[in-house]
Order: C-alpha cells, then structure tokens, then sequence
C-alpha cells in the first residue's frame, strides 16, 4: 500500500462522479479476473483506515523512510543546486517533505502536485506557517499525467523531483516506464529525481506487512465494498468476504485480494455479479524492486542513477537519479 491511489481518489475531487465509479467499478467485476482500481479504497474512513495502517509495527516502509531521510539529509542535499524548485508528486505525507525543506534553505520553490484541489491547498497552507521565506505554489492535477509547471519552478535554474512512499511500486511496470519519461519532459535536463523505493525482501516481512496483526490491512480492504453499498447501492455482505494478501514471486509484487467465501450473488446498480467460491477481486499491487532492477527500469526511460541511500537491514531505498535523455528522446 502506498499513497498514489490516495491522491487521486477522494470524492472531493470532482474527476470521478459517482456515474464514473459505477461504470469502472462494474466494469471491473465484469473482467476475469475481477478487479477494483485501487484509488476507490480511500473515502473518508478508509483514509484513517491508511493512516492507522502505516503505524502499525509490522509495515516498515513509512518509518524505515523518514529515517533514511533523517539520516540522509545532508547527502540528499549535496546533489541539489542553490534556488532549486522542489516539485513533490502527491500530497506531502508523514512529514516527508518537511525534512528536505529544513535541510534545503537556499531552494527557491516548492510544488507539491496532488488531484484533489482541497488536499494540496490546505497542505501548503501549513507549510507557508514554517517556511514563510518559501515560495509555495501548488498545482492541482493527476501527477501520473504529464502537467504543466507554475512559471516560478519553470523560471528556477534546476529542479527537483521529489516521490516518495514507494508509490512507484503501484504503478504496473509499463505505467512506471511512462512515469519516468513524463516526469523528464516535464522537470528538464539535468533534473534530479528522488525516489522512495520498496525492496524485495523475505516473504516472511512482506506477509507481515500486509496482514498486520490487528487486522487494520484487512479492514481497510474490506471498506471497499462497504463503501460499494453506500454509493453504489450494491449489496456486499462482508462477513461472506475476506483479506487475502500475499507476495507473488514471479511478478515480484505483493497483491491485495477479496476472496469470496461462498458461492454467492451480488448486485451492483442492478446488475448481478456472480461469484464461485475462493473467487476474488483484485484490489492492489504492490512492486518491489532490487536496487539494480529499479535502475535500470530509470535508464532506460532517460533517467542516470546517482546515488541510492538504505535502512541498516535493507528494506527500503530512496534513490537519486539526474535526467539526461537522448537529444531524440526529448
């Protein structure tokens, strides 16, 4: 689990109606094998949901981060010129963003990209309180999408681009290969990129990870289809439904499941969905990637690897790279 779904799917954004939902929603448990967008996991209580599961003491990723950051800091700040702009992709989270702001007092601007117009807003409101000396101008857009730049990150000498969370790892690899050429174009020669990256690890961690011991994974999974029966008037019964979450070694991806436990009928805006039992629906991927394979996915899309940072058990990366694509590429 990560952030990306996050940004791009509260209701308070005006890019998914509730007609849009229904048609995605049923389009997708009409396919083999079912499926669900993953951004639909994130109404109101499946964000709190999120936030609780990122504080659980089996997922590592979101601490192990924000101390490869902590540690890092002066490092991470050696590769970014003097009147930079910051351009984070995604609404800043966990304080991310705040530890480079303190260890980068000469940046010129800082851009935080999130769908939801409400969400950047307010987060930039509290940052201009303890950076007042900052430029701050949010954009409201789908940063898995290219978009265009406020003039004071395109009028700054360099720029940095700023992911972190491992939210890569949600994208499909194709969609991470698109990503990388859309943020070069979008940022420039010469532009730095700093990426939070999830490792491939043993099975054991990941299992842990995405099956705490709580049960708030499992929860927050599962609020998919309640929030399904309030807005789509369908009739998931939950209890007939479970968390499956497991890591998929081929494919190198943890994946997020809904296993029916019967033989059941489901309507969704009126149309029945039929399921065999241990049938799921497939609600989220996750990628993990090896140091060198995440770096040669970069490369090959215009983006040098610089630097790699990680925790002292190798669970976690943030990665730096600079963006020299070929003149024809550009």
């Amino acid at each position: 689990m990560t952030s990306l779904a996050k940004s791009v799917a509260n209701n308070d954004s005006p890019t998914i109606s509730t007609s849009a939902m229904a048609e995605d929603i049923l389009q997708g448990l009409r396919a083999t094998p079912k499926r669900i967008a993953a951004k639909y996991f994130y109404d109101a209580v499946g964000s709190d949901l999120f936030d609780k599961i990122t504080e659980q003491p089996e997922y590592y990723p979101t601490r192990t981060e924000i101390g490869i950051l902590r540690d890092n800091g002066a490092a991470i700040a050696a590769l970014v010129r003097p009147g930079s702009a910051i351009v984070e992709f995604g609404s800043g989270c966990a304080g991310k963003n705040r530890i480079l702001l303190e260890t980068m007092p000469s940046l010129a601007a800082y851009v935080p990209v999130d769908i939801c117009a409400s969400v950047v807003e307010h987060d930039a409101a509290r940052l201009r309180e303890d950076f007042p000396g900052l430029d701050i101008s949010p954009v409201a857009a789908d940063f898995s999408r290219p978009f265009d730049l406020p003039a004071v990150a395109i009028e700054a000498p360099a720029r940095v681009g700023f992911f972190p969370g491992s939210t890569i790892g949600n994208f499909e690899p194709h969609q991470a290969a698109a990503f990388f050429r859309d943020v070069g174009r979008t940022l420039g020669q010469e532009s730095i990129l700093i990426v939070g990256v999830d490792l491939i690890k043993s099975t054991e961690i990941l299992h842990a990870a995405y099956n705490d011991a709580a049960g708030i994974t499992a929860r927050f999974n599962l609020n998919l289809l309640t929030r399904i029966n309030r807005e789509l008037g369908a009739d998931f019964h939950l209890k007939q439904f479970e968390h499956h979450a497991f890591f998929n070694r081929e494919r190198n991806r943890v994946e997020m499941h809904l296993a029916s436990l019967k033989r059941q009928k489901v309507k969704v805006c009126g149309e029945t969905i039929e399921f065999r039992i241990g049938e799921t629906i497939h609600t989220e991927n996750s990628y993990k990637y090896s140091v060198e394979s995440f770096g040669a996915l970069a490369r090959g899309n215009g983006w040098i690897p610089l630097a790699v940072w990680k925790d002292a058990d190798s669970l976690f990366s943030v990665q730096a790279f600079v963006f020299r694509a070929p003149e024809a590429a550009r």
